[in-house]
């Protein structure tokens, strides 16, 4: 896919190199020349201009990409500006990074694709973890529902999968998903190396937790929020 990025600080540069990485088409676009340096020479183009000028934003390949993702975060108004050219200009697929609830409030009103919000994304993972005492991944599925993932704490360990699906089920009202497990796996070269396995629960209902296995949830925010409380 070719991917247009208008914004190259923290956030926009690692989704350019990223998504390079994939095997993407990224162009991008920033006003800072350091910013434009940096990338240069890893993306497919890098573009120096201003996105709140319409004459300069046109000077992009706009309709010769996929998705057009305004990263621009720090500088609300040239967001909000941004978009509305984009918008103006018959872009149909867009993508925009919101800092706070009126950024995206504001977004919101111009009907794109998707409004992407990492920092609070970033800060809701950290508050899980604290809480939790383990690493956690979380998907929001709505507004007050997610996915969670996250390595079996001290206080699931030796408890049969069987019996944690109908204590989560029973005491929290939380969905067992998935768990998977470490397991020694050697590739083509013949170097072994532990990596994730799914474990099949249904035929193997009477496997224990263990130090290691990660457990994929899915619950309300707040039935979460009790099982974090409950397994720290």
């Amino acid at each position: 896919m070719r991917f247009l990025i208008i914004g190259l600080g923290i956030y926009g540069e690692n989704l350019a190199r990223d998504l390079t990485d994939m095997g993407h088409q990224v162009i991008g676009a920033d006003r800072s020349q350091s910013h434009v340096d940096a990338l240069k020479d890893y993306i497919s183009t890098v573009y120096l201009i201003d996105s709140t000028e319409q004459a300069q934003l046109e000077v992009l390949p706009l309709r010769n990409v996929d998705l057009v993702i305004v990263a621009i975060g720090e500088n609300f108004g040239a967001s909000i500006k941004t978009v509305a050219l984009l918008r103006q200009a018959g872009v149909k697929h867009i993508y925009a990074r919101a800092i706070d609830k009126l950024h995206e409030a504001i977004l919101a009103s111009f009907e794109i694709d998707r409004i992407i919000t990492p920092e609070q994304r970033a800060a809701a993972d950290l508050s899980h973890e604290l809480e939790l005492g383990s690493a956690m991944q979380t998907l929001p599925v709505d507004g007050d529902h997610a996915v969670v993932n996250f390595a079996a704490t001290e206080y699931l360990l030796g408890i049969s999968y069987h019996d944690l699906a109908q204590r989560l089920a029973e005491d929290f009202g939380i969905s067992l998903v998935a768990a998977c497990r470490l397991t020694d796996r050697t590739n083509v070269l013949g170097i072994t190396r532990a990596e994730p396995a799914v474990i099949d629960l249904a035929k193997s209902a009477s496997t224990q937790v263990v130090r290691g296995d990660r457990l994929t949830l899915f619950g309300s925010r707040k039935q979460l929020r009790d099982l974090c409380r409950k397994v720290n």
